[in-house]
């Protein structure tokens, strides 16, 4: 385990300590408990989403709004196209892979900067959520598929096992499969990654293909969870997608990745939001606390990388 991951360990450990001890232990009530990992796994998911492009030095502005419309379009599959659960759930996984590799092939063949792009595709998106259902909310699709999604296995919640399969599936990736660590060379150092005959062309491809089918994997678990999702799933997901990897260790240059580290974080920012709920802080200091500590955590950064050099 790094320091940095350390450091995350024992401030969460410690911010859940603090929590027990000034709510009166309402924290360690069984259905608190699960209501914290249960909706602790989609700002997981949406960070490793993040933290894949990351790696090859570029950002996703699109990752709240493609949840969104791979949530909507799942949900749609089921109640208006009449597919089965299963079927559903896969077109909706598919739907963030192919918004992701359209992300990934503008990129390289424009040349133009994954925040352009991304950034545009975000607009371009957004609108298409509305384009789904409009305002209205989907809901009463499938009991089973939301039964699973609300229940737990030996009193974990479903959709935080999910994350962690997810998480563990992209910690592999990054450290055993050739192609995760041919993405990293190419954000580390992409000359030097050209030189040895990794094509940064491809990895940049790939990197927004994950991004994408990672956002899917979250649209899937809003809709199991939720029971009812509407067009404004997603717009408060952006900024978590960038607190988690970035407050995580991760090197907004590219080259360096952290699964333990954003996953931490994501746990930090979410007992951030317990919190909010339990002493009635107004949810815009929320979102001041955490835009602090991705900029303070952005700074650290910047002066570690110019003290090294």
């Amino acid at each position: 385990m790094r320091s940095t991951e350390f450091t995350l360990a024992v401030l969460a450990v410690l911010a859940y300590v603090v929590l027990a001890l000034t709510t009166h232990g309402s924290v360690l009530h069984g259905d608190t408990l699960t209501a914290i990992f249960q909706f602790l796994a989609v700002p997981m998911v949406i960070g490793l989403a993040q933290m894949v492009v990351l790696g090859v030095g570029q950002m996703n502005l699109s990752v709240g709004v493609v949840t969104g419309f791979c949530a909507m379009v799942t949900a749609w599959l089921m109640v208006d196209v009449g597919l089965p659960a299963w079927l559903a759930l896969i077109a909706g996984l598919a739907t963030g892979a192919a918004i992701g590799l359209v992300n990934g092939l503008i990129v390289v063949l424009t040349r133009i900067n994954g925040f352009i792009v991304t950034l545009a595709t975000m607009t371009v998106i957004d609108g298409l959520r509305y384009g789904v259902h409009g305002t209205a909310t989907y809901q009463g699709y499938s009991p089973g598929l939301t039964r699973l999604g609300q229940g737990s296995i030996l009193g974990v919640p479903t959709v935080f096992l999910v994350a962690v399969l997810v998480a563990i599936a992209v910690a592999v990736f990054f450290r055993r499969v050739a192609a995760g660590r041919r993405l990293l060379a190419s954000g580390g150092n992409p000359l030097a990654a050209r030189l040895s005959g990794v094509s940064n062309d491809r990895s940049l491809v790939l990197a927004h293909l994950l991004s994408g089918l990672l956002a899917g994997v979250a649209g899937v678990i809003v809709v199991a969870l939720s029971g009812s999702v509407n067009a404004t799933i997603g717009d408060d997901l952006l900024l978590p997608s960038f607190a988690a990897p970035i407050i995580g260790g991760v090197a907004l240059a590219g080259g360096v990745v952290s699964v333990l580290g954003t996953c931490l974080a994501a746990l930090i920012v979410r007992l951030v939001d317990v919190a909010q709920a339990q002493y009635s802080i107004n949810p815009d200091w929320v979102d001041l606390i955490v835009g602090a500590v991705v900029l303070g955590a952005v700074l650290i950064t910047q002066l570690r990388g110019r003290t090294t050099q």
